[in-house]
């Protein structure tokens, strides 16, 4: 149950920026380095190679940050505990048989908001981002977002062997060599 107020800017809270990024809580800086250190390490040149390089960050970003998922959902459950007491009577006022149970004042409603609010930014401070962006920080929708990924890859690796095949093609047939390959036509004359 997530009744916490969205502050988060929405292109978070829609998806916007991929779980294969980076999510709230984890350090842009460490993010920065690991890029800096592949790039260093396998010297991509041109723009396909720093696609691929750029690819292989991300990936290895969130195979050593798994952690921000398991810590994602662990404050939605301290977070689902907390705003649960909301929708529970209190303790002191369960009913007797046949009578109905009492019901909260607006008031009452409007102070335990605040309580727990309160409680839920004291417990879990900055995670609280991760359960304000949503779907975006769920193992889900990291799986959906790797075959979506492993797909798109599927389909640019064939369009690269096209044109590889292409390109070898057209060096083995070198301008000389296409027109000794045509026919002579004898003319009649």
């Amino acid at each position: 149950m997530n009744k916490q107020p969205k502050r988060f800017p929405p292109a978070l809270r829609h998806g916007v920026y991929s779980g294969l990024t980076l999510l709230p809580t984890e350090d842009r800086a460490e993010f920065e380095k690991l890029h800096r250190d592949l790039v260093a390490e396998y010297q991509p040149v041109g723009r396909s190679e720093e696609i691929i390089i750029a690819q292989l960050v991300h990936l290895t970003w969130r195979r050593e940050n798994l952690a921000t998922y398991r810590l994602a959902v662990h404050a939605r459950e301290r977070c689902s505990s907390i705003y649960s007491k909301l929708d529970r009577p209190l303790e002191w006022k369960i009913p007797m048989l046949g009578q109905q149970e009492e019901t909260r004042s607006p008031e009452e409603l409007r102070a335990l908001r605040k309580d727990a609010d309160e409680q839920v930014r004291r417990e879990l401070g900055p995670v609280l981002e991760l359960i304000e962006i949503g779907g975006v920080a769920t193992t889900d929708h990291l799986l959906e977002e790797l075959a979506l990924i492993e797909r798109l890859d599927g389909m640019i690796a064939r369009c690269l062997k096209q044109l590889l095949l292409v390109r070898g093609v057209k060096s083995i047939l070198s301008p000389a060599s296409v027109e000794s390959s045509q026919p002579r036509i004898k003319r009649v004359a």
